[in-house]
């Protein structure tokens, strides 16, 4: 009877210790950020997004957005793996900030398609770690203190 409490009672401790997520992570493998580059190409991402680099291929499709969605370039804060993950399988969980809402949703969700059931996860790897490289945090911009002496 000792044991069967004794081992209920690991279970339940073990079980238990199991439920705090908070410590835990996700992450995918890590990534090609030049196959990474082909599935920006392949999945036509320039039709709603403007990137540093890729102006003509953004010209030569039809059917942009009136006023893309900026990727890349200089950011206040570094848009991490997971945001980033985040933004390609859902992306109506984010709506991006600065925009005239009626050019990036309809009904309170994203024009962006739904890429879930043609992206395989080697791609969205890929896409995520050739998207990450393209942003850098600006600099921070110091306070200058005037002494009182």
């Amino acid at each position: 009877m000792k044991t069967f409490v004794l081992t209920a009672l690991f279970v339940t401790i073990a079980g238990l210790s199991g439920c705090d997520r908070s410590s835990q992570g996700f992450s995918l493998p890590q990534g090609n950020a030049e196959l990474g580059e082909q599935v920006f190409v392949k999945y036509q991402c320039l039709r709603c997004h403007t990137m540093a680099g890729y102006e003509a291929e953004a010209e030569t499709l039809s059917g942009a957005l009136q006023t893309p969605v900026q990727l890349g370039g200089q950011v206040s804060r570094i848009r991490t793996y997971p945001e980033l993950v985040t933004s390609v399988i859902n992306p109506s969980h984010k709506l991006a900030e600065g925009y005239d809402g009626a050019d990036i949703q309809v009904d309170g969700q994203s024009v962006m398609p739904n890429f879930n059931d043609v992206m395989t996860v080697t791609e969205l790897v890929n896409l995520v770690y050739f998207l990450e490289d393209h942003y850098e945090l600006e600099p921070y911009p110091r306070t200058e203190y005037v002494s009182p002496h």
